[in-house]
């Protein structure tokens, strides 16, 4: 391909367009985006790859003359220190094909412009159309309200890039449903999307699940085993609960993720591993307060965050529950037909949620379950009620849960045998003296 770089930086500049050239493409170069233009205007691209920060004409100004004012039918690639949400929602608005972040190796170019090479063969006669991924984040991505909207389209943005992703939200959001949207839209879709569980291993193990162990690295070592890193060669590293990465192992993750290279555990060799693979991160906690209590690094958060969606809680989007719920029982109920009623509805609506979209899906499940497909604002308000009791019988210190949850389970006990003592008793497996002797105790007699 005929590739023109822009970048008023000499050094990045000259061996940028070296290294492309030693791939078999014809490159010339920019001092600014002024002489780009010029260059453009007396010459055919296929692609240009800019800085954002040039002087005379930046490189959002370039892609504007370059994608608004026809001034080349060529794509563009922003390289920029200073990658960020903003910046790539303008960007992609006006048409760039992706963004890749300072500092970085110039290998790391060759997969976008591979999938440049891909796209511009996509378009010629004869070649079918892949599925439109909009179409296809839409149907996993659920919802009308403009908050999920804004959602889905910064996941379009991260599925055209290569640039690491920070998913930010509550527990329960669907920050993993997120990242494997992410993972099956982007050109790595091909290769796999592996899951690491940050918050799931002790701090003695985290660092051989990631970039595993040789045998005989520490007790247990019986043989060689590849960490999560190699696993995922090629695709999608995930990195679930980020925030819960121990402070000491923090230091070695950036490596992996700032230089792609890393060390099994026990290794001797001298050579580092490879790790080409695409980061996304989520995080349910502020990683600046992190930073500021000094439990997070703020060089690895800056690696982290260069592109972020922030998914809002269920509570932010009630508009969405009813969109919401539809989905979900038409995935709960396979083997039936389900109905939500008027009352249900409104339930649902009212709910604060503290679990979001995950205690939604598993709530309509149990009350499908029990009803035999028919969900009532009844049924909700009695599975809602069994599950606030369930929280508070898990809250407070020990002895402060024993005493409520025997009191409760008494009272549920007389309720379900319509008073009876000796009914509750039996069914509680105590004897009538026992019984009576726990309603004094607790005030109940």
């Amino acid at each position: 391909m005929r590739i023109l770089v822009a970048d008023d930086e000499k050094i990045k500049r000259v061996t940028l367009a070296q290294d492309l050239a030693a791939q078999g493409h014809d490159v010339a170069t920019a001092c600014d985006g002024e002489e780009a233009l010029e260059q453009l205007a007396n010459g055919r691209f296929d692609v240009v790859v800019t800085d954002l920060k040039m002087p005379k004409v930046d490189g959002i100004e370039l892609l504007k003359r370059i994608k608004q004012d026809r001034v080349a039918d060529a794509e563009v690639i922003i390289m920029t220190a200073y990658g960020s949400i903003p910046l790539a929602v303008e960007a992609g608005k006006l048409g760039a094909f992706d963004f890749i972040t300072k500092p970085f190796h110039n290998e790391d170019l060759l997969p976008l412009l591979t999938r440049i090479e891909a796209a511009r063969r996509a378009v010629q006669p004869g070649h079918e159309p892949t599925e439109d991924a909009a179409s296809s984040i839409e149907q996993t991505v659920v919802g009308q309200s403009q908050a999920i909207r804004t959602v889905r389209r910064l996941i379009e943005i991260c599925s055209r890039s290569d640039a690491n992703v920070l998913l930010c939200g509550e527990t329960g959001v669907g920050k993993d449903l997120i990242a494997s949207t992410i993972h099956r839209n982007s050109h790595r879709r091909a290769f796999p999307f592996i899951k690491v569980g940050c918050a799931l291993f002790p701090s003695q193990l985290i660092e051989s699940e990631l970039y595993g162990h040789e045998k005989g690295a520490f007790t247990g070592a019986e043989q060689r085993r590849l960490g999560r890193f190699e696993l995922a060669e090629g695709g999608t590293l995930y990195l679930d609960d980020v925030d819960d990465i121990p402070m000491e192992h923090q230091a070695k993750l950036l490596r992996a993720i700032e230089e792609k290279v890393f060390e099994r555990v026990g290794a001797t060799a001298t050579a580092p591993l490879r790790a080409n693979v695409r980061i996304v991160a989520s995080t349910k906690r502020d990683l600046l307060q992190k930073i500021a209590a000094g439990s997070f690094r703020e060089d690895l958060y800056y690696r982290l965050d260069v592109l972020r969606v922030n998914i809002p809680p269920l509570r932010e989007r009630r508009d969405d529950i009813p969109l919401l719920a539809d989905h979900l029982l038409k995935r709960i109920a396979k083997q039936g037909p389900a109905r939500l009623e008027p009352s249900a509805l409104e339930v649902l609506r009212q709910h604060g949620w503290p679990g979001n979209v995950r205690e939604l899906a598993h709530m309509l499940q149990r009350v499908y379950l029990v009803g035999a497909g028919a969900i009532t604002g009844s049924s909700l308000l009695a599975e809602l009620h069994a599950a606030a009791k369930k929280r508070r019988a898990v809250s407070g210190p020990f002895q402060e849960t024993i005493t409520n949850t025997e009191r409760e389970l008494l009272e549920d006990a007389l309720e379900a045998a319509g008073g009876n003592k000796s009914a509750a008793a039996a069914a509680l497996g105590m004897k009538l003296s026992t019984f009576r002797d726990k309603l004094v105790k607790h005030g109940l007699a």
